[in-house]
């Protein structure tokens, strides 16, 4: 590959990103993605790991999630601004990069709101598949709003989930859930309360967005054998769970210093014992021991999750085609003569 490719880098706006995602099927995506973490995750250890930088106001957070495997880099801009829904805007909006190690090159520039999305449903589907009792196909989903089809159909494509079990404190986010997921195939119920919802669910999803200190989920709402994924935009001050809840679940995270920051431990002490994702699939850890262990995944996001979500658009791209080219990096004929290319401009557009 010359200079004169690396210039041009591709690029996966919000249209493409739809385009390729009907393209290829969500289901299919989903499952594909969750392949793609998985296989990362296993190889945990070859990456550079740190907490995503964040600069928080007291309307939300903007962050940058980096990370890299010495092969290849990626890094991720996201927001979290939950008031924005009041607006009219996403609360969440992100876009990212994966770039060549060896020459510093970028390789792929993508928005990363739906993409992110994806991948946040794909990694709980990995740690459900990890985690849930064998023949687990009930799912209650407590919070329905922009994550809620994405979750619903990772644990439908990964988990054999059958059956999906719907509250959220606003009607119209169910509403608005059950008209999406219509033709899913999936067993759909609405609840007028959290605990109807949560009862004989074998699997518990919590994605709400506030930006509080909230207790979406109490202790006499769990019983015995459920795996509960804590998904919620996460932030320090902004948990879900009641900690009684935490204290008698075996706990599983991606990336501990972040989680001690962000997750639903924060309530928790400094040393309170979790376990790592990745140990599970490696097995260096134990993962659940039987159907009446309540296992739960304390999950916030980490940035491998979003080098994995790139290397798959990446593969996605070169295998299909798509993608803009973007003349993002300044190529001169001499690397030494940047100012050149000005001066040869200057001439281009005035020759006398």
């Amino acid at each position: 590959m010359t200079a004169s490719d690396l210039a041009y880098v591709p690029f996966v706006d919000v249209e493409e990103m739809m385009h390729l995602i009907l393209d290829i099927g969500l289901e299919t995506c989903l499952a594909d993605l969750t392949n793609y973490i998985e296989e990362d995750f296993r190889r945990w250890p070859l990456f550079d790991k740190t907490p995503r930088v964040a600069a928080h106001s007291s309307n939300g957070v903007i962050e940058l999630m980096p990370t890299s495997d010495g092969q290849e880099y990626a890094f991720k801009y996201v927001n979290g601004h939950p008031g924005n829904m009041k607006k009219g805007l996403q609360t969440v909006t992100a876009f990212g990069l994966l770039a060549d190690v060896e020459s510093g090159y970028p390789l792929l520039l993508s928005e990363m709101t739906l993409l992110t999305a994806l991948r946040t449903a794909a990694t709980s589907a990995l740690a459900t598949r990890l985690l849930a009792r064998p023949g687990s196909r009930t799912v209650a989903m407590i919070g329905n709003g922009a994550q809620s089809e994405f979750q619903a159909l990772a644990l439908k494509k990964v988990c054999g989930i059958t059956a999906l079990r719907l509250f959220d404190t606003d009607p119209e986010a169910t509403r608005k859930c059950m008209a999406n997921l219509a033709g899913s195939g999936l067993d759909i119920t609405s609840y007028k309360t959290a605990e109807e919802a949560v009862m004989d669910a074998d699997i518990i999803t919590t994605c709400t967005a506030d930006k509080q200190m909230a207790t979406v989920l109490h202790d006499n709402m769990i019983g015995a054998g459920v795996h509960i994924n804590a998904i919620g935009g996460d932030c320090p001050g902004k948990t879900e769970l009641q900690a009684d809840i935490l204290n008698r679940a075996n706990v599983f995270v991606e990336y501990p210093p972040q989680t001690r920051i962000e997750g639903e431990i924060q309530q928790m002490a400094s040393d309170f014992p979790v376990t790592e994702l990745w140990e599970v699939l490696s097995g260096t850890a134990e993962g659940r021991r039987d159907a009446r262990q309540i296992t739960l995944f304390d999950g916030v996001g980490f940035a491998i999750e979003d080098f994995s979500a790139l290397r798959w658009l990446r593969d996605q791209v070169e295998r299909l085609g798509g993608g803009k080219r973007l003349d993002l990096i300044a190529d001169p004929d001499d690397p030494r003569d940047l100012f050149g290319m000005i001066e040869r401009e200057r001439h281009r557009r005035n020759p006398a």
